[in-house]
């Protein structure tokens, strides 16, 4: 479970240029919320540090990460 400031934090770095980015991020958070797993923010850690055609074209599904440690959290992103 994560304290507010850090949910807030992760918030604000999921403020991409893309509105693409921005709608799903938005929306996995929105629904995940303090209960978003210490996996889940490495993970999104990671994606984070992508630009964000890299990071649209793995959520959209159009290319596959090669670190596989993100996928559970791609499979999240990718309902959202």
């Amino acid at each position: 479970m994560l304290d507010t400031g850090r949910l807030n934090r992760i918030r604000w770095r999921c403020r991409r240029g893309m509105l693409e980015n921005d709608i799903v991020l938005t929306r996995f958070l929105d629904a995940r919320g303090a209960a978003i797993s210490e996996s889940e923010v490495v993970a999104l850690d990671h994606l984070l540090d992508l630009t964000d055609n890299d990071l649209w074209d793995f959520i959209s599904g159009r290319d596959e990460p090669r670190d596989l440690h993100v996928m559970p959290l791609l499979q999240h992103l990718r309902a959202a």
